[in-house]
């Protein structure tokens, strides 16, 4: 016999089906609730799923941790940190996304001297000069 569970539409699986959520994936995310402890969101493309983005996850920095910081109807990208379809939970995280963009930019644009220190910096340039 099939239960009324059967029958509705399955969000979580046909998200986990289309491959759009999946462990390191950035998603669209719209504020729909906030309390002391975070902020409750849906997914943009996936409008059935909700999650819970914990107060620690909201932001690297501990001064922009606040839930207070964001509004009801706001709209925000955040990786997914781990979905399990058995659990039918998606966690988010904004602070995962902002430490990955910051290592992307750093393996982008990070030049030979990011290492070095300032007196290595202008011992070279020094040295270049004195060549010349």
């Amino acid at each position: 016999s099939l239960g009324i569970k059967q029958l509705g539409k399955d969000a979580v699986g046909d998200a986990a089906a289309s491959g759009d959520l999946r462990k390191n994936a950035v998603v669209s995310c719209e504020v729909i609730g906030i309390n002391d402890g975070g902020v409750e969101v849906k997914l943009v493309n996936h409008e059935d799923i909700t999650s819970f983005i914990r107060r620690n996850d909201l932001a690297r920095d501990r001064d922009d941790q606040r839930p207070e910081r964001f509004s009801v109807g706001q709209v925000f990208d955040a990786r997914v940190t781990n979905f399990s379809k058995k659990d039918r939970k998606v966690m988010l995280s904004i602070k995962a996304l902002e430490i990955a963009e910051e290592k992307e930019a750093v393996a982008q644009f990070g030049s030979s001297d990011s290492g070095a220190s300032l007196g290595d910096i202008l011992g070279a340039a020094l040295k270049n000069r004195n060549n010349d």
